[in-house]
C-alpha cells in the first residue's frame, strides 16, 4: 500500500488508481476534510509520493476537474472548486453511488425491491 498524508493506494484493490484517488478526494470533500480552496498538491508531486505514473494523477485530476469537485489553474495548481453547495453535492453523489451498487447486488441476487427497501431499513437501524 502507498501512502501520502491524507490518501491510501491499495495494490490489492481492484479499482484502478486513479479511480482510487478520485473516490477518495471526493470523500474527503463530502465529509469536510477538504474545503473550498484547499490547494492539493502538484500532479508530479503526487505522482511521487503515491509513486504512481503522472499520467494517473493527471487522469484523476481531470475527471475530478470535469465534474466540477476541483479546479485547475495554469501555473497555480489545483484546488477544491469553490462553488456552492459542492459538499452537499459531493455527498449526494457518493450515497446515490453507494446506494446504487447495493442495489445491482441486491438484483443480481435475486431480492425484490420490497425485500432490497426491508433491508436497508434494516441496516439504517443497526448504525444508530
Amino acid at each position: 500500500m502507498s501512502k501520502h498524508s491524507w490518501l491510501n493506494l491499495a495494490q490489492g484493490d481492484a479499482r484502478p488508481f486513479y479511480i482510487q484517488v478520485i473516490q477518495q478526494i471526493k470523500q474527503r470533500v463530502a465529509v469536510g476534510d477538504l474545503a473550498s480552496g484547499t490547494e492539493l498538491p502538484s500532479i508530479r508531486q503526487l505522482a511521487a509520493d503515491l509513486r504512481v505514473s503522472v499520467i494517473t494523477i493527471k487522469r484523476a485530476y481531470l475527471e475530478l476537474e470535469r465534474e466540477g469537485v476541483i479546479e485547475t489553474r495554469q501555473g497555480k495548481g489545483s484546488v477544491v472548486a469553490a462553488r456552492p453547495g459542492l459538499r452537499a453535492s459531493v455527498q449526494q453523489s457518493e450515497l446515490r453511488d453507494h446506494l446504487q451498487q447495493a442495489a445491482a447486488l441486491g438484483r443480481l441476487l435475486g431480492h425484490s425491491k420490497s425485500e432490497m427497501q426491508r433491508q436497508m431499513g434494516e441496516a439504517y437501524e443497526q448504525t444508530k
